[in-house]
């Protein structure tokens, strides 16, 4: 977990402590017993039981290894995004619209609920929504501190099971997106006429500006905005 990420998402760093706690909580066989203990390998007989609330791991998606970078000069088939269409000045303002609608949909009742065993549900989208605010704020800000740097990678799968998205809470995920958001916007606004041409370049060799990173970055959000049926 990078700094951006341990600074603006202090609910992930607790539940990854709650998650180390369960870990060494076991519950006595006797049927009567008062709750979750620590172990005691004296005591005699133990019966170790998954933590209260929590679910079983859900089928992995298969991944996306598309490069979407197509959709900075032709249209998305899926949500109609056009990066050739947007200019740079005015992704502060586009993100935050385009994060809005998220604490409405992480309102809904059937949130966790995957719409087939291999797809996201809105919950999981609206996780992996949060982070992509973060990394890209934090790729933005690395172009303008270093001479075309390269980005470290990151696997959103493995981000996703890793940091058991379908278990996180709705409310405090709609806090932190927001808050994610204003950071993100704040890195756009940040950036100077003459920067946006700062070159930086992805693991796989991919080289972007901080403008073509922008719009790519923008797609993102307005896809996984149609993902869960919020349209335009």
């Amino acid at each position: 977990m990078s700094e951006f990420f341990q600074i603006f998402q202090p609910g992930l760093r607790h539940q990854e402590q709650q998650r180390d706690l369960e870990k060494i909580l076991v519950v006595d066989q006797d049927a009567g017993a008062s709750g979750p203990k620590p172990l005691d390998l004296d005591s005699g007989s133990v019966t170790v039981r998954m933590p209260g609330g929590t679910m079983s791991e859900p089928t992995a998606p298969i991944p996306d290894d598309k490069d979407w970078t197509w959709v900075l000069e032709a249209r998305c088939p899926e949500c109609g995004y056009l990066g050739s269409e947007i200019q740079p000045s005015e992704l502060p303002e586009l993100v935050l619209q385009a994060t809005a609608p998220w604490a409405e949909v992480l309102a809904r009742p059937d949130v966790r609920t995957r719409p087939a065993p291999q797809v996201w549900s809105p919950l999981e989208y609206a996780c992996h929504v949060r982070d992509v605010l973060l990394v890209f704020a934090e790729r933005a800000v690395l172009i303008g501190d270093q001479e075309d740097p390269v980005f470290e990678n990151w696997d959103q799968d493995a981000t996703a099971i890793d940091d058991r998205y379908w278990e996180q809470d709705p409310a405090m995920v709609a806090d932190e997106i927001a808050t994610a958001a204003k950071v993100n916007a704040a890195v756009w606004a940040g950036i100077d006429a003459d920067e946006w041409r700062r070159p930086g370049r992805r693991s796989n060799g991919s080289a972007f500006t901080l403008d073509t990173l922008g719009r790519y970055f923008l797609h993102d959000l307005r896809h996984h905005l149609a993902d869960v049926g919020v349209r335009d």
